[in-house]
């Protein structure tokens, strides 16, 4: 159940370097990945930020906050079991299978 685990939240951002000043330079927090698409901050407690580009702010339709969970399959099962619509998407850079993406460090 998605109340147990701990949530990231994604930030979006219409300028990654002015993100970066702000969170690294002026917060402090070290970055755990860097791409021209998004930023992942660490955070205490194994926690992290994730900012993300964004052509129109905080107005965009994608990811605001994701779970860390320990099992991805048995979470969407459990998810359209309650009624949740889970999505399917074949975009540059993401592809799903039954809702979820392999995007590297995570499902």
């Amino acid at each position: 159940m998605l109340a147990d685990h701990p949530i990231t939240p994604v930030l979006l951002a219409k300028d990654l370097v002015a993100a970066r000043q702000f969170y690294h330079d002026r917060l402090g927090l070290q970055i755990a990945t860097e791409n021209e698409a998004a930023i992942v901050f660490i955070c205490g407690g194994g926690t992290h930020l994730d900012v993300t580009k964004s052509t129109v702010g905080t107005a965009d339709e994608q990811t605001q906050a994701s779970w860390q969970v320990t099992d991805i399959r048995a979470e969407v099962t459990e998810l359209r079991a309650r009624g949740v619509t889970i999505e399917d998407y074949d975009l540059p850079g993401l592809k799903t299978e039954d809702g979820i993406a392999d995007i590297g460090f995570g499902w």
